[in-house]
């Protein structure tokens, strides 16, 4: 068995939908990026590609590629669990932690354990979810931006 660690963040800006975990987020401003910006979808892409030591994120989905703009997250995390597969792993636990100031994202929970589990092939209890804010310190507790970190462990495929 073994882990990986994944960290990703992106700034807030008006006019951007908020998407974590897959789900659509009620917020007055979203994330900013190249793709749908998803910091908990692709902290958990980083966690899983450095378990099975196949690189990162930035790698695979370059924000220099045109293919990737205004990308589904999700869509991606499954690529990274199809191309898991394909190298003999199969993804056993992800853990996860968000941390934003506003909004709050408890509601939210159980819709984004559910979409990243469905798509990764695991059971919702398998993918935990967590929340925490950046007391007002740093630019999470500013309300700058949100930042994403994860933990997944993966184990040789079974022949």
């Amino acid at each position: 068995m073994r882990a990986g660690i994944g960290y990703d963040s992106h700034r807030l800006e008006e006019g951007r939908r908020l998407v974590l975990g897959g789900v659509e987020v009620e917020a007055e401003r979203g994330l900013a990026g190249h793709s749908d910006a998803d910091v908990l979808t692709h902290a958990i892409i980083d966690a899983l590609l450095g378990a099975a030591g196949l690189g990162d994120i930035g790698q695979h989905f370059p924000d220099t590629d045109e293919r990737w703009r205004d990308a589904d997250s999700l869509a991606l995390l499954g690529q990274v669990a199809t191309f898991l597969d394909d190298h003999g792993w199969m993804i056993t636990h992800i853990d996860s932690t968000v941390s934003c100031e506003a909004p709050k994202l408890a509601a939210y929970r159980d819709d984004m354990r559910r979409r990243l589990a469905e798509t990764v092939g695991l059971r919702p209890l398998e993918v935990n979810v967590k929340f925490t804010t950046g007391e007002r310190m740093g630019f999470v507790g500013r309300g700058e931006g949100i930042a994403a970190l994860a933990i997944a462990t993966v184990d040789r495929a079974a022949d």
